[in-house]
């Protein structure tokens, strides 16, 4: 199999259609379902289900993905390596980010980064830490911004420290003094939280603290957090970072006892990254390192 019978692979896993993948590489579709044919052939057994609705993976199919990823991005390297030698930069780097590093850091990262290295391309994918977690494990990006919490056995570099603040509506009457909201004042209050695959150190703060937290309301992203917080039907906890970019009349609070999540850029190895990735990993650590 050939360079291109791995790309059409992965380009059809990810279009879903025939028509769709000879679009994005240019070629007709006959020419692809030949070449998935062939494939098919080749390995002896089907790698694509076909339906009226477009073409899925088969388990086998899915279980070659990541192999066919790490031929594709070898190639990549090798090309980065061959421009490094002739004394240039360039290429293009995939990281796996999730929503709040997405808003707060992202635009800066491409800005910043495109004005040192123009010849090398960001692709950004965005999505939860399980999310994240599972593109580095598959190869469909080098690398990906996670917390040290959730990613599990995964290589991590940490480097910038969030703390956690409980966020409160703006008419919320505080029942003990000080400017901290302590874990018996949380105990007492109702939450608004998020899936644990969302905030997983959220969750280990109120494992941690035996919050039994009461709540009728489980929602999926920051903002939908913040604005039921807004709205007065419960108190949350979310990272300072978050809170940057939030618009809604909320107040917040560091929480006692003092409690952080520690972002890192998580990857497979450090050790077989491509000239391009390399740079653009340095470039994200020197400029947001706080650890």
């Amino acid at each position: 199999m050939t360079l291109l019978t791995y790309q059409i692979f992965k380009t059809v896993s990810e279009a879903g259609s025939y028509h769709k993948a000879a679009e994005v590489l240019g070629l007709t579709p006959s020419a692809i379902s030949h070449a998935v044919s062939s494939m098919e052939k080749e390995l002896g057994f089907s790698i694509f289900t076909r339906k009226k609705t477009g073409v899925t993976l088969t388990s086998y199919g899915e279980s070659l993905l990541p192999y066919v990823n790490a031929v594709l991005n070898s190639d990549e390297s090798l090309q980065q390596a061959i421009a490094e030698i002739n004394g240039l930069q360039q290429g293009t780097v995939k990281i796996g980010v999730f929503s709040s590093v997405c808003t707060s850091w992202i635009p800066q990262i491409l800005q910043s980064f495109a004005r040192e290295y123009p010849a090398i391309e960001i692709e950004i994918f965005q999505g939860t830490y399980e999310d994240v977690s599972y593109w580095i494990r598959n190869g469909i990006v080098d690398f990906g911004f996670l917390s040290t919490s959730s990613a599990g056995d995964l290589y991590i570099e940490p480097f910038y420290r969030d703390p956690l603040l409980c966020i409160v509506p703006a008419d919320f009457v505080k029942e003990l003094p000080g400017d901290v909201m302590t874990v018996p004042e949380m105990e007492k209050l109702h939450f608004v939280v998020q899936r644990e695959s969302t905030d997983a150190d959220i969750q280990i703060f109120l494992r941690e603290n035996h919050l039994d937290i009461q709540t009728r309301y489980h929602v999926v992203d920051d903002l939908s957090t913040v604005v039921m917080v807004a709205a007065g039907f419960g108190i949350c906890l979310m990272p300072e970072l978050v809170m940057r970019d939030i618009p809604y009349d909320v107040r917040s609070y560091p929480v006692s006892p003092d409690a952080a999540r520690v972002i890192g850029l998580a990857s497979l190895s450090t050790h077989s990254m491509a000239p391009a990735e390399r740079t653009l990993y340095r470039h994200i650590l020197e400029t947001y390192r706080n650890i």
